[in-house]
């Protein structure tokens, strides 16, 4: 049996656009969907958002090779527009192991820092294939925001 091992992921990512932009792309379903693309070659047809606290968010990514899918939910804990933004993130293959994800928005001199924390990552594996797509991620809104 493989022991559970909570762990947390730390990101900081700078971003050249204003806070209220970086915010937006988190919680617009429509821009999520253009982003929140864990690995190349995935797509993401499902990004549902009801922005309250007890609000829910829904994301489904497809591999466009084979349609193999993986699907994340979760609960809006904090929404604090455009500086703060918590959320349970529960994968559709591990019901049982809820992880949270927080997000914290600063703007400088029209360049915005997202820190995000991942945290209740089950295993090893998992933090790094969560780590490899989330830097994924950040690369395609990097991309995103910058056109």
């Amino acid at each position: 049996m493989t022991e559970h091992r909570a762990q947390s992921l730390r990101i900081e990512r700078t971003f050249d656009a204003a806070v209220e932009r970086v915010f937006e792309a988190w919680t617009s379903e429509e821009v999520l969907r253009r982003w929140l693309i864990g690995m190349p070659g995935w797509e993401t047809p499902t990004a549902e958002v009801d922005l309250r606290v007890g609000g829910r968010i829904r994301i489904v990514m497809r591999d466009l090779s084979d349609g193999t899918e993986a699907a994340a939910a979760g609960e809006y804990t904090v929404v604090e527009p455009p500086r703060r933004l918590v959320f349970t993130w529960v994968w559709d293959d591990q019901p049982d192991l809820p992880q949270l994800i927080e997000l914290e928005f600063s703007e400088r001199d029209g360049r915005t820092t997202v820190r995000m924390t991942n945290s209740a990552i089950p295993t090893d594996g998992r933090l790094k294939s969560q780590e490899r797509g989330w830097q994924n991620c950040y690369d395609n809104l990097e991309r995103l925001l910058a056109g």
